[in-house]
């Protein structure tokens, strides 16, 4: 605005107390137009213009109060002047009450108040509330879940390039909720978003590189893409740029590299970095060999509820590793990561049972955790459950069943396991005798070096 605008609206203001004039003087100052920029200036001319009920300027004065621009912020005083806007029916006004009703901000914090102000705002056409109302929709958050109508308010806020909803339309179309399931479809409102530089969907596009969802795989675009939002400090971003590096994924493999990523993404809490960045300290990779580092990563991770970190921070607790030894601490930790499905802490719980390691000792329950971390597949676990169906420990002493579950585990290369198998075929239990598959699985465990089959291989006749 140039110097002569800036005094006719003075003078305007002078003359007629023009609630539009002193708005536009606030828009002045706020801005530094034709006038040096001055925000306590400009509340007080929006303030002036609001208090003649110009919807503009309340909702102008609200946003200065709720960021603390010119005036103490005051989330408050903030919503009040939303309010007053949003009903003269001011769309950004409505949108800004619906936020403060979602967040709490000013206002109690009510999901259905927050709806029916995005609703009103988001009829207007304002996009940010279109994508908002999607969200609730999406997440059942103030109004019944709804995959269809999360698709199409993304959908119409997708239409104005409003890059969030893009993404968000892209996630819908991924996953086939509310909407046809469609990568091809997915990409291109990925794509969409990325080009405006929107970094979480830039991290989308990468992951459709690299899988090939929706088109071709090109390593080099996804790291391409990685980098573009990693440099916004997208959290997830810096993640997989980190796994790129690491892998040597579209880039050079560079282990330092991808420790320095995964700590961007764990500064920002992002649990899989810093589960990742404590495997990078356990063993030496990209940085230095440091147990100590590695159990606070571990840690950070997880006490937001990752299982793989639990099951690793409960192993260090176990050894000592890092971190004092303390076995209560350990079967804490692989609790929780049973809890959550994580096999390996299963099966380190059903340990901790069996040898009574943190906890009193109890066969019953060392079996149960057993037998689920068994049923996802993990060997080592179906070679325990094999160990106790053979000892009569927990269960019912069944040979037949021991049999079962040492030769699951032996298929999968389990040495113990292989072993075991082989003295059940020598020995004729749970399964006929057979001298040469004995021989034979115990050459297995015996190329892995495990000491009893070779001691036993040898004794053979």
């Amino acid at each position: 605005m140039l110097r002569c605008d800036l005094e006719e609206l003075l003078a305007k203001v002078a003359a007629e107390n023009d609630a539009s004039a002193q708005f536009d003087l606030g828009v002045c100052f706020y801005l530094g137009h034709g006038v040096k920029q001055d925000l306590a200036a400009a509340v007080k001319w929006y303030k002036k213009a609001a208090e003649q009920g110009l919807a503009e300027a309340q909702s102008n004065l609200g946003a200065c109060y709720a960021e603390g621009l010119g005036v103490e912020q005051d989330l408050a005083e903030a919503v009040k002047w939303y309010r007053k806007a949003a009903l003269q029916g001011a769309a950004k006004a409505q949108y800004n009450m619906g936020q403060s009703c979602f967040f709490g901000e000013g206002a109690e914090q009510n999901f259905a108040e927050a709806v029916k102000w995005y609703e009103k705002a988001a009829l207007q056409g304002y996009a940010p509330a279109q994508n908002n109302l999607g969200h609730c929709y999406e997440t059942g958050k103030g109004v019944a879940k709804d995959g269809a109508k999360a698709a199409a308010w993304y959908r119409k806020a997708a239409e104005q390039d409003y890059a969030p909803s893009q993404n968000n339309l892209g996630l819908l179309c991924q996953k086939g909720s509310g909407t046809e399931q469609d990568h091809f479809k997915a990409r291109s409102w990925f794509q969409k978003a990325a080009e405006q530089g929107y970094a979480k969907a830039q991290d989308n596009l990468g992951l459709c590189y690299v899988y090939g969802l929706g088109g071709e795989r090109d390593a080099a675009k996804a790291y391409a893409c990685f980098q573009k939002a990693a440099e916004q400090d997208e959290a997830a971003a810096c993640f997989h740029l980190g796994l790129c590096c690491q892998q040597g994924l579209g880039t050079e493999q560079d282990g330092a590299a991808a420790v320095k990523w995964y700590e961007k993404a764990a500064e920002q809490g992002h649990a899989e970095a810093q589960f990742n960045l404590g495997l990078c300290y356990f063993y030496g990779e990209g940085t230095r060999q440091d147990y100590g580092e590695a159990v606070k990563q571990f840690a950070k991770a997880a006490e937001q509820g990752n299982a793989p970190a639990q099951c690793n921070l409960g192993m260090h607790y176990l050894h000592g590793l890092g971190v004092e030894q303390n076995y209560r601490e350990a079967y804490c930790w692989f609790k929780k990561g049973a809890a959550r499905g994580d096999a390996e802490s299963q099966n380190n719980l059903g340990e901790c049972y069996r040898f009574g390691q943190g906890t009193e000792q109890n066969y019953g329950e060392a079996v149960r955790y057993y037998r689920l971390a068994a049923a996802q597949g993990l060997a080592e676990a179906q070679s325990n459950l094999g160990e106790c169906y053979r000892d009569g420990t927990g269960a019912e002493q069944d040979y037949a069943e021991a049999f079962k579950w040492f030769q699951k585990a032996a298929r999968q290369g389990n040495a113990v396991a292989q072993y075991e198998t082989a003295c059940c075929y020598l020995e004729g239990k749970g399964t006929e005798k057979n001298r040469a598959e004995g021989r034979r699985w115990l050459a297995k465990a015996a190329r892995q070096g495990y000491p009893q089959a070779i001691k036993k291989l040898r004794e053979l006749p």
